[in-house]
């Protein structure tokens, strides 16, 4: 047995009822940029082991994940989780079978996706659930900011003038009496398990309560959704067509979620996080976010939440 599966067998155990698993049948590494994820499988049981990535308890609560992926999970959009450790970040949940993991590619090629998505979406949501911890973008940016104060990196060149065109938009949006609801706040397409009916959502690190069309509109830049795609989506998260203002607001946060992952991809930078080249993955999400804040329609959408 490799060095690295000794190590995903000695978190496995450390869950009472795998205490005493010796040799599973396989250990198989699953994708990730922070942390370690593996699926093993041991007979009839399969199981995700999530190690947490060294670095990581600098800006993700653990106690508060446990409680918003148990919460999800009540939803009906989530696993089971199994056995948890906040204080090492270890998670052990149930592994959903017959399901693709989405990439942009799948969300363009697999039909009806998108609507499957903005279903699930739309369940979590309207659940009723409280997650514990307020997703406040602004707030956040300030907060990766002081981290990234602490560490030796520059940021993209024209960064805090972008910041402050994004001031005014805060306002708008504190100006429209948004109904907060529990929020993945970080829907990457491989966070969405699909089996063809049901789309499922995994990884809750960043959950919190939101305005709900934040993952409406992460969605949709991380998928890097056409203008259909994106109307797919909308219509079934709402079952019907979405109003010009519900439509401003998901506009909004695809540029605010660049803005913020840009500062993330920065810290990952100044990590050393070998995963993937996070300065290329920042500057990129930071372009695109000024190309979208530049482009003329823009501010029609601004103004259509302004005028709710």
């Amino acid at each position: 047995m490799s060095k690295h599966a000794k190590t995903v067998l000695q978190a496995l155990r450390k869950a009472p009822q795998f205490a005493e698993v010796e040799n599973p049948d396989s250990i198989t590494r699953l994708g990730g940029l922070t942390n370690l994820v593996h699926r093993v499988d041991m007979g009839d049981t399969s199981v995700i082991v999530r190690i947490a990535g060294d670095g990581t308890e600098e800006y993700i609560d653990r106690t508060v994940e446990v409680h918003n992926a148990e919460a999800a999970a009540r939803a009906g959009v989530s696993p089971r989780v199994i056995f948890a450790e906040p204080a090492s970040g270890l998670m052990i949940s149930e592994t959903v079978p017959d399901v693709e993991t989405m990439s942009p590619e799948l969300f363009a090629t697999r039909g009806g996706s998108p609507a499957r998505a903005g279903i699930a979406l739309a369940k979590l949501h309207t659940s009723g659930e409280t997650f514990q911890f307020r997703f406040e973008l602004f707030a956040m940016i300030d907060d990766y900011l002081n981290i990234l104060s602490t560490k030796d990196v520059e940021l993209p060149e024209g960064y805090d003038g972008v910041v402050a065109a994004a001031n005014p938009i805060k306002q708008v949006l504190e100006s429209a009496n948004i109904t907060l609801a529990p929020c993945h706040c970080d829907p990457l397409c491989e966070n969405f398990l699909d089996d063809g009916t049901v789309m499922w959502i995994v990884d809750w690190e960043y959950s919190g309560m939101n305005d709900p069309l934040w993952d409406v509109g992460d969605l949709s830049v991380e998928a890097g959704m056409n203008a259909r795609q994106d109307s797919e989506l909308m219509t079934a998260y709402f079952g019907r067509p979405a109003t010009a203002a519900e439509t401003g607001r998901m506009v909004i946060y695809k540029a605010m979620c660049d803005l913020l992952w840009t500062l993330w991809g920065l810290i990952q930078h100044a990590d050393g996080n070998p995963a993937e080249d996070f300065w290329a993955y920042a500057t990129g999400r930071f372009e695109r976010c000024k190309a979208l804040m530049q482009d003329p329609a823009f501010q029609a959408h601004v103004d259509a939440v302004r005028a709710g």
